[in-house]
């Protein structure tokens, strides 16, 4: 996979992050990069750059790379990937659009929203697995063309965890009782310290992870998801953390030395189980995506000349993404979509770390080989409340 193309996925999903309000909330930077790419190729100047600068890519190669990327990505045993393009009945495409979309042409736009919602959203479920059942676009008769993608991840621990209820008595929690995972298992170094931050690594069974990060009690979401993205090299691992300090004592954000009868070292990781979901509004801060400029009134010769004379600009962009952390595996889906308007829209005992995620965390889920993050979130609270 090309490591220019991962980088600046993984780029436009810390910056993304970096923007979002507090609370549960998840983001896919992975299911809109390859949008944005498409449409810096298609584009006409100043917005062909501006959308090549959020996407980190040379305006003329970006639909290639897109494409590519999706392929790559659905050669995965755990993701799946698609692009889609509507296009409507009424609207003169340019000779070079074949060029500028290569996403394959799934269908036309009649301009009658109860025929053409229900052929998105059966397409936006068919691609994920039935998680996402809804194309997040509003369909209406100056909607001329649709690009979206689709992202589907289901994964199996390799080792699961054990399901129980646990209440909190103390910290931002208290008060509550939760649906609670717990495991225990020999793999030290899926611990590591970056500074002030613990990644905890959760591996799936076949070509996918999930990276669990927490950070000292005061760490702002912010700082924490974009230090997770941005973790690299080999950090302390656990094997090393487990001398570090005596039991009781803290020895990494989450972490401190416990003790067990069993003859080796081992490793607790305790956490809720989480389900967030989320829908953002792109066109809220365009400056972010790079849609400013290709979302304004697009005059006499509109933004996009290389894929219709007709005067087309950005007047949606929007995204439905979930992701759940269960007892036996993980699980997340995306769908995002653009739309292109007529007119811009707004004893002896060895020694055990225990990790506790028992406040605010953040989560990456990433494909192992590339490191590709595929879906980022935050865990403000748990999300399903104990029987």
């Amino acid at each position: 996979m090309d490591a220019d193309v991962v980088r600046a996925v993984n780029d436009l999903t810390a910056r993304w992050a970096r923007s979002l309000p507090a609370g549960n909330t998840v983001v896919s930077g992975l299911g809109l990069w390859p949008l944005l790419a498409i449409l810096a190729t298609a584009a006409d100047e100043p917005g062909r750059a501006e959308l090549a600068e959020a996407a980190a890519v040379t305006a003329d190669k970006g639909a290639g790379q897109a494409l590519a990327l999706i392929q790559a990505i659905d050669g995965s045993d755990d993701l799946h990937a698609a692009l889609g393009v509507w296009v409507s009945e009424q609207l003169k495409l340019a000779e070079s659009f074949d060029s500028v979309m290569p996403a394959p042409l799934v269908g036309k736009l009649t301009g009658d929203a109860s025929v053409d919602k229900p052929k998105l959203d059966a397409w936006a479920a068919e691609h994920t697995n039935d998680l996402i059942r809804e194309m997040p676009i509003e369909v209406t008769p100056d909607l001329m063309l649709v690009l979206a993608s689709a992202l589907s991840l289901r994964t199996t621990w390799v080792t699961p965890f054990k399901e129980l209820v646990r209440r909190f008595y103390d910290g931002p929690w208290s008060g509550g009782s939760w649906h609670w995972l717990e495991r225990v298992d020999g793999e030290l170094d899926a611990v590591r310290r970056y500074d002030d931050l613990t990644v905890i690594t959760v591996a799936g069974d076949a070509d996918v992870d999930v990276l669990l990060g927490i950070g000292r009690p005061e760490a702002a979401q912010a700082d924490v998801l974009t230090a997770l993205l941005g973790a690299q090299g080999e950090g302390v691992p656990g094997s090393r953390l487990i001398d570090q300090g005596e039991p009781g004592v803290e020895v990494a954000p989450g972490v401190t030395i416990g003790q067990t009868t069993a003859p080796r070292p081992d490793l607790k990781l305790s956490l809720p189980s989480f389900n967030v979901e989320a829908e953002h509004d792109l066109m809220a801060s365009p400056d972010l995506f790079g849609l400013s400029a290709v979302s304004r009134d697009p005059g006499a010769h509109g933004h996009f000349s290389a894929i219709s004379p007709a005067t087309l600009a950005v007047g949606q962009a929007k995204q439905k993404v979930l992701a759940r952390f269960f007892a036996t595996g993980f699980e997340a889906a995306a769908v995002t979509a653009v739309g292109l308007m007529r007119t811009a829209m707004p004893t002896q005992q060895a020694r055990r770390l225990e990790v506790t995620l028992d406040r605010p965390f953040g989560f990456v889920a990433v494909l192992r080989e590339s490191r590709l993050p595929i879906v980022a979130g935050w865990v403000e609270t748990p999300t399903e409340p104990g029987d």
